[in-house]
């Protein structure tokens, strides 16, 4: 399990949660900060003894970190580690080793009017494993609620964080709320009261019983943990928004097309990551 570090609140947040985290899991955890002081500094001649002050702040970021996370679990392996490259490009190939990316929703360099630090953004949008986006009230950071959310979409292409979201939520010993958001085309609407409650009874069961097939393999594979299926009338990002106000981790997949550049996000994912009371999980999904 990988987390990124830049010294910020919130990647010592990061750290935190991460911590937590890889308690769960009984895995270890790996700290990683990027700094390219070593390419700028390294092919320079030097005629002193002084190090660099690039070198030794990025040396006090991971020490301190590591520190941190030891003194909340000392039962966790901890490692750390500065790579001389740009903080996507570090987390993005760290993570080919990881089951997960951790980070903050901030980093000490964005501007204040941000939602989400853009280090976060990226790395969410196109790394090869699921990444979890550390964000919103303690509570919520903390495991207050008990619950895990996950947004299930089409059936064939989620199964990826229909699992994850059992996993944690067996890991935590908590209940998954499995939520199918479902609308009325706009052409059934009609004007008859009757009419428009039986087309809206019919996308309902529709809706309820897509959950069922999406959860119905990946519930066998883990019988302990609770879950509740609930199909939600309105637009599924702002549908799992508010189910996020109540949630300890929201878990949503991402479709990772083959051969596209570029942030690869849906509007549900997006909307998560910038507004969510909760941290998000993004599990990449290939079409």
């Amino acid at each position: 399990m990988v987390v990124g570090v830049d010294g910020s609140d919130s990647s010592l947040e990061a750290v935190d949660w991460a911590m937590d985290e890889a308690a769960r899991h009984g895995l270890p955890l790996r700290l990683v900060h990027a700094s390219l002081w070593e390419r700028y500094e390294g092919g320079r001649p030097s005629f002193g003894t002084d190090r660099p002050a690039e070198e030794i702040m990025a040396e006090h970021i991971i020490a301190s970190c590591a520190e941190r996370a030891r003194l909340r679990n000392q039962e966790v392996k901890v490692s750390g580690e500065v790579l001389p490259d740009d903080a996507v490009s570090a987390l993005l190939r760290a993570g080919h080793e990881a089951c997960a990316l951790i980070t903050g929703s901030r980093g000490r360099s964005e501007l204040a009017g941000l939602l989400l630090g853009s280090v976060s953004l990226t790395v969410a949008a196109r790394a090869e494993c699921p990444v979890i986006v550390v964000r919103g009230p303690e509570r919520n950071r903390q495991g207050a609620f008990g619950r895990v959310v996950v947004g299930v979409g089409d059936s064939a292409k989620g199964s990826g964080a229909v699992g994850f979201a059992l996993r944690e939520a067996e890991a935590r010993g908590c209940v998954l709320e499995a939520v199918r958001a479902w609308r009325c085309p706009a052409h059934e609407h009609v004007d008859h009261p009757l009419l428009a409650d039986d087309a809206a009874r019919v996308h309902g069961e529709r809706a309820s019983a897509d959950l069922t097939d999406a959860l119905r393999e990946a519930v066998r594979d883990h019988p302990r943990v609770g879950v509740h299926r609930k199909p939600v009338e309105g637009p599924a990002h702002k549908v799992l928004l508010e189910a996020s106000s109540g949630a300890d981790l929201i878990v949503v997949g991402a479709l990772r097309r083959h051969g596209h550049f570029g942030l690869q996000l849906g509007r549900v994912a997006h909307t998560l990551l910038h507004h969510s009371e909760c941290p998000v999980a993004v599990v990449p999904q290939r079409d």
